[in-house]
């Protein structure tokens, strides 16, 4: 995959891929906007070394992420690598605060949400917390989907549909990537709300069915730790291969770029 220099203020190419430089409040200034603007649904999803590692070998997944309104450099790996290729991401912005920040838009606004995803264990805890900690927000609705590889079309239509009879402002689909960014990618024309959110492990998290790693970790960049720490099993090819492999894209990009320099200044 050839590196693209781009040009809008608003995202940076890193490994091929959008990646947003707005800050925190920034994103949630444009969400906002867009929740009060006219126009079709608009669509954020989170990135790090391991979901473009696998986008690269997943046209589909790769379409998602290359057709997303807003990409957030969700990986500390992703703010490093733009520092190493010179570029102007300077804070990692996760899933969870993009959650957060909406959340209390929509709170001020007395605004909706719809969740998608997970099991109704967990889909009940958030609608309990979510009523607690923002008591103007309604939940419009909420949708255990089964859990399969592939949804038939059946499946599709019946989701978008309690979507669309529920009419959230926001939608929060939680169906771990790249399942979820496929997802929304296949289903966007289709559904009449404003704004969506592939937030993924956020369901679990809000949910307290599984902790999320401490302060400390995550204002250090290092929130991944304590998770390798618990899952090894499940996250040691996201670890142990995937940011290797992502680093290595981006020392190589950044060499070709110095060696390129260097031919035009001859």
């Amino acid at each position: 995959m050839a590196y693209i220099e781009t040009t809008s203020q608003d995202v940076e190419d890193i490994t091929g891929f959008p990646v947003s430089t707005l800050d925190r409040r920034q994103i949630e200034a444009r969400v906002g906007k867009w929740l009060t603007g006219s126009g079709g649904a608009r669509f954020l999803v989170c990135a790090n070394p391991h979901s473009l590692y696998v986008a690269e070998g997943d046209p589909d997944f790769r379409d998602a992420l290359l057709t997303a309104d807003i990409v957030v450099p969700d990986g500390i790996g992703v703010v490093i690598g733009s520092q190493i290729l010179g570029g102007r991401i300077c804070e990692r912005i996760t899933g969870f605060d993009v959650f957060e920040d909406v959340s209390r838009v929509l709170n001020a606004t007395r605004g909706s949400v719809f969740l998608l995803g997970s099991t109704a264990f967990v889909l009940d805890r958030m609608v309990d917390r979510l009523h607690k900690d923002y008591e103007n927000l309604t939940v419009a609705g909420t949708y255990s989907p089964p859990f399969v590889d592939d949804f038939s079309e059946a499946q599709n239509r019946e989701m978008v549909a309690a979507i669309n009879e529920a009419r959230p402002d926001v939608l929060w689909v939680g169906m771990t990537a790249p399942k979820q960014e496929k997802w929304i990618a296949k289903n966007l024309g289709h559904m009449d709300v404003k704004f969506i959110g592939a937030i993924g492990a956020v369901f679990d998290f809000y949910a307290g069915t599984v902790p999320r790693s401490p302060a400390i970790f995550r204002r250090l960049g290092m929130e991944w730790l304590p998770r390798f720490i618990r899952q090894p099993r499940r996250l040691w090819r996201r670890n142990l291969v995937s940011a290797p492999y992502f680093f290595f894209r981006v020392c190589r990009i950044r060499i070709n770029k110095v060696l390129q320099f260097e031919r035009k200044d001859r």
